[in-house]
């Protein structure tokens, strides 16, 4: 169905449960998958990219995965920051029911599964992590980091993924010309034509 993006609130497509075994915070883990997400069948590349490269997510605080799918980078800081509390937002209806399952599967009931509406608001974030929705476009793109990267706490950092030839560094200088000024964004990384990025708020 034409309309059925990972990014559909709701997936038409099939949504029959079926394992994926995978390899997270360095174990090998089996979760639950299916249909109508983002990458369904294996952690991406980009994601890959990022989990490789990102330093240890801090041990306490509220840390965030934007665009979370089926949760690779949620349960990953999950299992590193089990004291920390980890929110998971995606608008794609079946992707939050998959990180339920997959965090229950591994015992991380810190991780919560939410819609954009529904992360509480004025809470402040310690650490972002994301492989941003590029493909819904521009301004939706621009507008979803608008509303989650001015609330890092002062002395946070996010760290994004983002494809060389869509547009990296085109977003590094957007970003630094949007953001406020205690706000500073650094190229990271580049690897397998992807640029992690990390955007810093003084502390």
């Amino acid at each position: 169905m034409a309309s059925d993006h990972y990014f559909s609130s709701q997936p038409a497509s099939s949504g029959a449960l079926r394992p994926l075994q995978v390899r997270l915070a360095g174990r090998e883990v089996t979760l639950t998958t299916a249909s109508g997400i983002f990458s369904p069948d294996r952690i991406d590349q980009g994601t890959r990219v990022l989990l490789a490269n990102a330093p240890e997510p801090p041990p306490g605080g509220a840390l965030l995965d934007i665009g979370c799918g089926w949760g690779p980078i949620a349960l990953t800081l999950g299992l590193e920051s089990p004291h920390a509390d980890v929110w998971a937002v995606d608008v794609n209806e079946r992707a939050l029911d998959l990180v339920r399952r997959n965090a229950a599967a591994l015992g991380l009931p810190q991780v919560n599964a939410a819609l954009p509406d529904d992360v509480p608001e004025g809470l402040q974030f310690r650490s972002i992590w994301s492989n941003p929705p590029i493909r819904i476009g521009k301004q939706e793109l621009h507008a979803l980091l608008l509303r989650w990267l001015p609330r890092l706490e002062p002395g946070g950092d996010a760290w994004l993924v983002v494809q060389r030839n869509l547009g990296s560094d085109s977003l590094q200088r957007w970003l630094q010309g949007e953001l406020p000024d205690d706000f500073d964004v650094t190229r990271e990384t580049i690897s397998k034509g992807f640029r992690v990025l990390r955007v810093r708020r003084a502390g």
